[in-house]
């Protein structure tokens, strides 16, 4: 039997809270899964793109977004003092920032963190995932006055990935403790920044670790066939569970 959500069965009465003249701009900081690596159209089939399909579907919310996805990138990359990856966040946040509505920053890190090898930072201590999501974040509250942020939970990946930077069983058991870190920092701004930061689906992990042969992109690896990228059915499989988050996440900042 499939597991079944929390997010999945509130979403309802998340979306008939939300007002039909509501607007909200969407901005996906992540990585490789974001960006829709391994899709043959990215434009139309990524997870951001499947999630503001299924939030116009699902409700009246007039909804624009921005795909800052980057394959590779690292919670390292997105920081703001780096200057490299933060300064697409900023572009694309700063042309929503002058049209009526909410801001939403959806940030799904944490994959290429985990890595024992390759990605810039890694491989990242939890101690040091929260405190880089921290600082991307605080920067967000601060600069965007009106603006939620939700922290997507990573999702699963197979123990033998191995491409070009090295994953294993050991990134997989590093990615799992980011987990708690994830917990700790939304429950942290519970207190300082009340409902403006809010926690994605923790069952999206499950999912995909239970589908997998469903849900990613075979590939061909240093250790063997390997599960890293959603397909184009995981693709919307996951855009949908960040859409629920996203509507969920608006109900709770009213």
């Amino acid at each position: 039997m499939k597991r079944i959500s929390i997010i999945a069965i509130i979403v309802t009465l998340a979306t008939l809270c939300i007002k039909a003249a509501d607007n909200i701009h969407i901005v996906f900081i992540g990585n490789s899964i974001s960006y829709g690596a391994l899709l043959n159209d990215r434009d139309r089939e990524a997870p951001p793109t499947k999630a503001v399909d299924y939030i116009r579907a699902n409700s009246k919310l007039t909804v624009d977004f921005a795909n800052c996805g980057v394959s590779g990138a690292t919670t390292v990359d997105f920081l703001p003092a780096t200057e490299t990856l933060f300064k697409n966040v900023v572009n694309a946040a700063n042309t929503f920032e002058s049209k009526p509505g909410t801001i939403v920053f959806t940030i799904s890190l944490g994959t290429n963190d985990s890595a024992c090898n390759g990605p810039m930072g890694s491989p990242v201590l939890p101690q040091q995932y929260y405190t880089n999501l921290k600082v991307i974040v605080d920067e967000l509250l601060t600069t965007y006055k009106n603006s939620i942020v939700v922290i997507q939970y990573p999702i699963w990946y197979s123990p033998n990935t191995y491409n070009g930077a090295m994953y294993l069983k050991a990134g997989l058991n590093r990615l799992l403790t980011y987990v708690p870190e994830i917990d700790k920092l939304v429950s942290k701004y519970a207190s300082t920044h009340p409902r403006r930061v809010m926690a994605g689906d923790k069952s999206a992990f499950d999912t995909f670790k239970d589908n997998y042969a469903e849900y990613f992109t075979p590939e061909n690896g240093n250790a063997g066939t390997f599960y890293l990228h959603p397909n184009k059915t995981g693709a919307e499989i996951l855009g949908n569970i960040w859409a629920k988050t996203i509507l969920n996440a608006l109900t709770q900042s009213k």
